[in-house]
C-alpha cells in the first residue's frame, strides 16, 4: 500500500510520523542490508561489494548518486523543496581484521566487530524514510547520504604504500572526503554507532585523537647460532623500544586519556637469523591535540633509544589520524528528544570520554556534529565477541531517530537547522584543518 500524501503545512510531528512509518514498513529489508554486509566484510578502501550494495539501494531509492569517492566511497542527496542547510547522514562501509569473529571472512579475516554494518542499514532507513514519505517537498534544505570508507585505522603500512603512489594522501575514509570537497556545503553531520553498553542510546560521548606510526628497525644479518655477534638484532631494537614506552606510561596526566599500544608486524624472517628488518605499527592517542603531540614526542624518543642501545637504526613514519570527537550539545539535545519518544526517557543517557579513536572528530571540528550510540550489540568491541543481537534497536530505531532529527531540522521552514547554527563555530577552516593534518606526517631514519 503506498504511504499517504502529506497535506501541505503539516505539522513537524505528521513528518516524522510519515517518515517513522515508512521506516517500519521496510523494516526487514533496512535490516537484511546490514546483514548481508555482515557476511561480507571488507577492510578499508577494499569495500568494493559494500559499496556495490549501497550503490544498488540509492537506485532503488531514485536517489542519484556518485560512486567512487576517495576509492570506494557513495554519497547522494536529497533536495527539499527550498535552499536551507545540507544535512549529512553517514554510514561506515569498513569492517576490522578480527580473525576468530563468527562472521569473519575465512580468507582475509575480516569482521565487523564494529558494527558498521549496522550504520549503513540506518543510514539506508533514513533515506528510505524520507523518500518514501515524500518528505522532500516539505523540507527546507537538503539531505547527503554518506556511505564513506576506511574509519577503522588499520593495515597502516598498506595504506601507506597507497599513498605513496598517489591514490591516497589521508589514511581516513572521512578526512579524504574532506579533501575531496565533499564536505564543503555540510553544515550539520550525523552518525549512530552501535554499542554494547548502552540499552538504548547515548549523547554527547567525546573520544580521543590520535596520529599513527609505521617503524621499521634496521639490523645485520647473521647466524643466530652460529655468529650471532656479527649480526644486529632488530628485534632486540624493537623489544627495547616497546619497554621505553612502557615506561613512559606514569609520566602522562590521567585527563589526557593518553593511550599508546603498539603491535610488531614483522619480526624476523626466518628463526636461525638474526633479525634485520623488524616493524612495528602504533597510534598515539590523546584527549587533546597538544597530549598527542607530547606523547608522540616521548615514543619517537623511546624508538630511537631501542636502535642506539643496539647500534642498528630506525625509519619513523608519523601519519596523519584523527582528531578528538567534540558532540555538538545542541543538536545532541534535538536527538535525544526524539530517542526518548522510541525508547523511552531511562534508556538515553550521557555519555562519558572513551579512549577510542574516530575520524568523525576530523568533522566535529568543521561542521556541527553527533555521533550518538545505540544499543544491540554484545560483547567488546573489536573482538571476536562482538556481536548484534538486536538489530531492531541498532539499526530500526536508529534509522527513526535519526529521520526525526533530520525533520525537526529541515522541517517548519529549518528552523531548527537555524537554531542549531547560530550557536555553532566551527574550531577550524577546511584550510586550516588540512594544512594541520599535513603537518602532522613526517618521516625521519634515525642513526647512532
Amino acid at each position: 500500500m503506498p504511504p499517504t500524501r502529506l497535506a501541505a503545512g503539516a505539522s513537524i510531528e505528521a513528518l516524522k510520523a510519515a517518515a517513522v512509518e515508512e521506516i517500519d514498513r521496510h523494516a526487514e529489508e533496512i535490516v537484511r542490508v546490514s546483514q548481508r554486509i555482515l557476511a561480507a566484510p571488507e577492510t578499508g578502501f577494499k569495500e568494493i561489494n559494500t559499496a556495490r550494495l549501497v550503490a544498488a539501494a540509492f537506485t532503488r531509492l531514485g536517489l542519484p548518486y556518485r560512486e567512487g569517492i576517495a576509492v570506494t566511497g557513495v554519497s547522494a542527496r536529497l533536495e527539499g523543496s527550498r535552499k536551507g542547510a545540507n544535512v549529512a547522514v553517514m554510514g561506515e562501509l569498513d569492517s576490522l581484521i578480527v580473525a576468530g569473529h563468527p562472521n569473519a571472512d575465512p580468507d582475509t579475516k575480516a569482521a565487523h566487530a564494529c558494527g558498521h554494518h549496522c550504520q549503513i542499514g540506518s543510514m539506508l532507513g533514513v533515506a528510505t524514510g524520507l523518500v518514501n514519505s515524500g518528505l522532500a517537498e516539505h523540507l527546507t534544505g537538503s539531505v547527503t547520504f554518506m556511505a564513506v570508507p576506511a574509519e577503522e585505522f588499520i593495515e597502516l603500512e598498506w595504506r601507506s604504500h597507497q599513498r605513496a603512489i598517489g591514490r591516497l594522501e589521508f589514511l581516513g575514509g572521512k578526512p579524504e572526503f574532506v579533501r575531496l570537497g565533499e564536505f564543503d556545503d555540510i553544515q550539520i553531520a550525523m552518525l549512530a554507532h552501535t554499542s554494547a553498553d548502552y540499552p538504548g542510546f547515548s549523547i554527547g560521548n567525546s573520544s580521543n585523537g590520535m596520529v599513527g606510526k609505521v617503524i621499521r628497525f634496521h639490523g645485520t644479518a647473521a647466524h643466530a647460532g652460529g655468529r650471532p655477534h656479527l649480526g644486529v638484532n632488530a628485534l632486540n631494537a624493537a623489544h627495547i623500544a616497546l619497554a621505553g614506552i612502557h615506561a613512559l606510561r606514569d609520566t602522562h596526566r590521567d585527563q589526557d586519556f593518553v593511550r599508546v599500544h603498539p603491535i610488531i608486524t614483522k619480526g624476523g624472517t626466518v628463526v636461525n637469523a638474526v633479525p634485520d628488518d623488524v616493524r612495528m605499527e602504533t597510534y598515539v592517542r590523546a584527549a587533546s591535540v597538544q597530549a598527542i603531540l607530547e606523547a608522540n614526542t616521548g615514543v619517537d624518543r623511546a624508538l630511537r633509544a631501542g636502535a642506539l642501545a643496539v647500534g642498528g637504526s630506525v625509519e619513523i613514519e608519523t601519519v596523519a589520524g584523527y582528531l578528538p570527537l567534540r558532540q555538538n550539545g545542541a543538536l545532541s539535545e534535538v536527538f535525544a528528544s526524539n530517542a526518548r519518544k522510541l525508547v523511552g526517557e531511562g534508556r538515553v543517557v550521557h555519555g562519558d570520554h572513551g579512549g577510542g579513536s574516530t575520524d568523525m572528530g576530523d568533522i566535529s571540528h568543521l561542521v556541527a556534529t553527533i555521533q550518538p550510540y545505540v544499543g544491540g550489540a554484545s560483547g567488546a568491541g573489536h573482538s571476536e565477541h562482538y556481536v548484534i543481537k538486536d538489530y531492531h534497536l541498532a539499526v530500526v530505531e536508529a534509522a527513526k531517530a535519526l529521520a526525526m532529527t533530520v525533520v525537526d531540522l529541515l522541517g517548519a521552514g529549518g528552523a531548527g537547522a537555524q537554531k542549531v547554527l547560530s550557536g555553532y563555530r566551527p574550531a577550524m577552516t577546511r584550510t586550516e584543518y588540512l594544512s594541520f593534518m599535513r603537518s602532522l606526517h613526517t618521516s625521519k631514519t634515525y642513526t647512532e
